[in-house]
C-alpha cells in the first residue's frame, strides 16, 4: 500500500517532534509529561500524575517494578533502567508517558543525542504477561524517530519527509511488534505556481519546496540529490533578498554545521532556482553551474559559504 502526504502535513509532523529542554544536572533526572491516553490503567495514570511537579525526583512505578533515569557524572550520559537493569542510555533521556495499548501498559521514553533540529529516538518499554521487561527502539534515521501517535491498539510513527523523500510509516503493538503500515511520499501543494511564492511566510527556505512550480524545477536540477540538498538546509532560519529580487538562505546538516552546508536561492520573476552544497571538498557543488549565476546571487553564496570557485 502506497500513500502520499502533502508537504504541509510533513511540516506539522516535524513541528510535533519532542524538544529536549535544559534541566539541572542531578543524580536522578525525571521529566514529567501529561498522559493523553484517557483510558490508561490506574498505575499509568498515577505515575504520570506523580510527575506533574517539575521538582519530582522519584522513580516511576511500572508493572510491579520501577523505571529510573540516572546520571552518574555531571556531563555524562543518562541511563534508563528497570529495577536496576539498564535499558537505554544517551545524553538526553526523558520520560514521556505511560499508555495502554491492546490492554498492555506501555512506557514511552525519549532517548537521543540532543542538538539542533534532531528529535530523539523513542524507546518503548512493556512487560508481556508472565514475561520479563522488553524494549523496542524506534529510530528511523540518524536524527531520531517520528513523533508517536497513540491509539487503543497501536502506536503510529509518521515520518517527517524532506523534498524527494519516500519513507515507511511504522506502527507498533505488543502482539505484532514494529511493522510497516504504509509508504509515504513527499508531495508539493498541487496547483501552486511561481506567483504564489511568499518568502515572508517561510520559517526555513525548505518551505519553498511546498510550491509545486519550485518543486518541479528543483527535480530537474537536482534529481536524486534533492533530499541531500534539503538536508543541508535543515538548520537554518528565514530568508534574505538580493538587489534583483531573488530570495535566499543558507543552512547546514544537523550535528554537522561547517562540515555539510547548503545554500538555496529562488528568483520568482525569472522562474529560476540556484543550489549549492559544500561537504568535505574544498569546492561546493552547484546547480546549475556557478558560472551561470547572476552576480548578486553569486555574491550571496560567497557570503554564506565562501567562494564556490
Amino acid at each position: 500500500m502506497t500513500r502520499s502526504l502533502l508537504a504541509g502535513a510533513c511540516a506539522l509532523a516535524w513541528m510535533l517532534m519532542p524538544v529536549a529542554g535544559a534541566h539541572a544536572q542531578t543524580d536522578m533526572v525525571l521529566v514529567p509529561a501529561d498522559d493523553p491516553s484517557g483510558g490508561a490503567a490506574d498505575q499509568g495514570a498515577s505515575s504520570n500524575a506523580a510527575l506533574a511537579d517539575d521538582d519530582s525526583r522519584g522513580p516511576i512505578p511500572f508493572e510491579g517494578g520501577q523505571l529510573t533515569i540516572t546520571q552518574q557524572e555531571q556531563y555524562g550520559e543518562k541511563v534508563l533502567a528497570y529495577d536496576g537493569k539498564q535499558l537505554a542510555s544517551n545524553y538526553d533521556v526523558f520520560f514521556d508517558r505511560i499508555v495502554k495499548i491492546g490492554g498492555v501498559d506501555v512506557a514511552l521514553v525519549d532517548v537521543g543525542d540532543g542538538g539542533n533540529q534532531c528529535g530523539p529516538a523513542k524507546v518503548i518499554v512493556w512487560k508481556p504477561e508472565g514475561g520479563t521487561i522488553q524494549t523496542t527502539t524506534v529510530e528511523q534515521d540518524e536524527c531520531g524517530a517520528p513523533p508517536a501517535a497513540v491509539s487503543d491498539n497501536a502506536i503510529y510513527f509518521v515520518p517527517y519527509l524532506l523534498p524527494g523523500d519516500s519513507k515507511p510509516a511504522l506502527q507498533w503493538s505488543p502482539t505484532d511488534g514494529l511493522t510497516i503500515s504504509g509508504n509515504l511520499t513527499y508531495m508539493p501543494e498541487p496547483g501552486t505556481d511561481w506567483k504564489d511564492i511568499d518568502p515572508a511566510k517561510y520559517d526555513n527556505i525548505i518551505d519553498a519546496f511546498h510550491n509545486e512550480a519550485v518543486y518541479r524545477e528543483a527535480e530537474k536540477l537536482l534529481g536524486k540529490e534533492m533530499p541531500d540538498m534539503a538536508t543541508s538546509l535543515l538548520v537554518g532560519g528565514g530568508t534574505e533578498k538580493t538587489a534583483s529580487g531573488a530570495f535566499y538562505a543558507s543552512g547546514c546538516v544537523p550535528h554537522d554545521c561547517g562540515g555539510n552546508d547548503g545554500f538555496m536561492a529562488v528568483d520568482p520573476a525569472k522562474h529560476t532556482l540556484y543550489f549549492a552544497r559544500r561537504g568535505d571538498k574544498p569546492e561546493a557543488d552547484t546547480w546549475p553551474a556557478v558560472k551561470t549565476w547572476p552576480a548578486d546571487v553569486k555574491a550571496a553564496l560567497d557570503k554564506a559559504l565562501g567562494s564556490a570557485n
